[in-house]
């Protein structure tokens, strides 16, 4: 049982911590870089389990039954992530040779998990007809930030590798979070057709028609505005 009696000990002031071996490495360390785009993935995902349980019954075109399902499916999935992501960055502070025996570490079922899971969201899914943008009014922004941080997770533990070898790590690690980038992906798109919202797709710069100038668009307001004092 983990048993913390106080955050600060003072022994980080010289620019160092501990591996989960006890031995101690500057905080510059690429393994630390890892844990903490880990620890920072993890604060995004305890975001996006926010924004789900707080969406509103209805929510342009989505009814209350898919309103709920989305809370009840992103509570029990995202919880669980989180949880795997605590794991893997603990793992992740330490060599695979000197880990305790004690670690329970993520192996092929979590990455199985995550591949099932994205099958049967993609089963409710259109086929994409093109790029997706990080938009929408309800958690998907946040939630294509979160593939964003677990795809630089991914080239940080790319990164131990090339410097510390192919045996620095265990492909089941690689392997997760390559899997839980896409999951992302794939979660985001069910979410998005649960509110009964539109993909905001990608057009080519030559397919596009030319774009409103914006700056055209601010002088307007402000001209309907002095129109309007004028007016009174």
């Amino acid at each position: 049982m983990v048993r913390i009696n106080r955050v600060y000990t003072g022994t980080g002031d010289d620019g160092t911590s501990s591996f989960v071996d006890g031995s101690r490495h500057r905080k510059s360390h690429l393994r630390f870089t890892a844990v903490g785009t880990c620890d920072e993935l993890n604060s995004i995902v305890g975001i996006i389990r926010r924004e789900c349980s707080m969406l509103p019954d209805h929510a342009d075109g989505g009814t209350s039954s898919t309103i709920a399902r989305i809370r009840k499916i992103s509570e029990a999935a995202l919880g669980r992530i989180q949880s795997e992501l605590f794991d893997l960055g603990a793992e992740l502070a330490c060599d695979p040779d000197k880990l305790p025996d004690y670690m329970v570490l993520i192996d092929q079922q979590q990455c199985e998990s995550l591949m099932d899971e994205m099958d049967a969201w993609i089963e409710q899914l259109e086929p994409l007809t093109s790029f997706i943008l990080p938009a929408g009014i309800g958690p998907e922004p946040i939630i294509h930030h979160a593939r964003t941080i677990t795809r630089r997770l991914e080239r940080s533990l790319i990164a131990i590798e090339d410097s510390e070898g192919a045996d620095s790590l265990r492909p089941e690690t690689r392997i997760y979070v390559n899997r839980l980038s896409d999951w992302f992906f794939v979660y985001a798109r069910w979410v998005t057709k649960n509110l009964g919202e539109q993909e905001t797709l990608w057009t080519p710069l030559g397919k596009r028609q030319e774009a409103v100038s914006v700056s055209s668009m601010i002088r307007k307001f402000y001209q309907n505005e002095q129109d309007l004092d004028d007016l009174g």
